[in-house]
């Protein structure tokens, strides 16, 4: 099972999300177009919901960590049927650009260029990136906006500041149930709610040198 880092942001670097209702749309979005049939299916069957049981849902690909930033996203993906990286994202875009456009009457594109797809393939890489992706929200705390580069400040306000950020998946993680039908958490979790640990250890000893090729920056 291979493991992809997959990471888009808005064109010219301009917000995708400009509210609350943005990064729920997103979240839901991950949800819906996260099904083999077509999303207009899965709206119908909705409406059918009591007669139609859990197993109708096949997933394309398993979302093992996620986080939404102002103006670009980060997923964690490994697929569950053939191409079905490549399907997901082109459905996720393309579904939340058009909500997107609608939402604030304007046309084109919203994200800039392809979406970034990278295989993991090394150890280090591996042991890294989930916390990577959940540390991103220490841009939006003064002071530990330079996390990359292992100045954090305070462990404790960082930690602090990731259990009040709800669009990723470090709650879920942490053993607080946020939005845990989006999320497959046993491929990096062994025990429930380990993630506060291991990020506190992690925070005192950041090396994101193995990871920085594989950012936006």
């Amino acid at each position: 099972m291979e493991l992809y880092h997959v990471l888009n942001r808005g064109v010219e670097k301009k917000n995708i999300f400009l509210d609350t209702l943005d990064y729920a749309r997103f979240v839901h979005d991950m949800y819906e177009f996260n099904d083999t049939k077509p999303a207009e299916n899965t709206r119908r069957r909705k409406e059918t919901a009591d007669f139609v049981g859990p197993s109708s849902r096949k997933r394309i690909v398993d979302i093992h960590g996620w986080c939404l930033m102002k103006n670009h996203y980060h997923l964690l993906l490994t697929e569950q049927i053939e191409k079905g990286l490549s399907l997901f994202v082109r459905k996720l875009n393309v579904g939340y650009a058009k909500y997107f456009n609608q939402r604030y009457k304007r046309n084109g594109y919203l994200f800039q260029g392809r979406t970034k797809k990278i295989r993991i393939t090394s150890d280090a890489h591996y042991l890294h990136i989930l916390h990577y992706v959940h540390l991103n929200p220490l841009d939006y705390l003064q002071t530990a906006r330079d996390w990359r580069n292992r100045n954090i400040g305070s462990t404790t306000a960082a930690l602090k500041h990731l259990d009040t950020y709800r669009w990723s998946s470090y709650l879920d993680y942490s053993g607080e149930k946020n939005f845990p039908s989006v999320l497959t958490t046993d491929f990096f979790q062994e025990k429930p709610g380990a993630i506060k640990n291991d990020t506190a250890r992690y925070l005192k000893d950041i090396e994101i040198a193995e990871v920085r090729p594989f950012t936006l920056e």
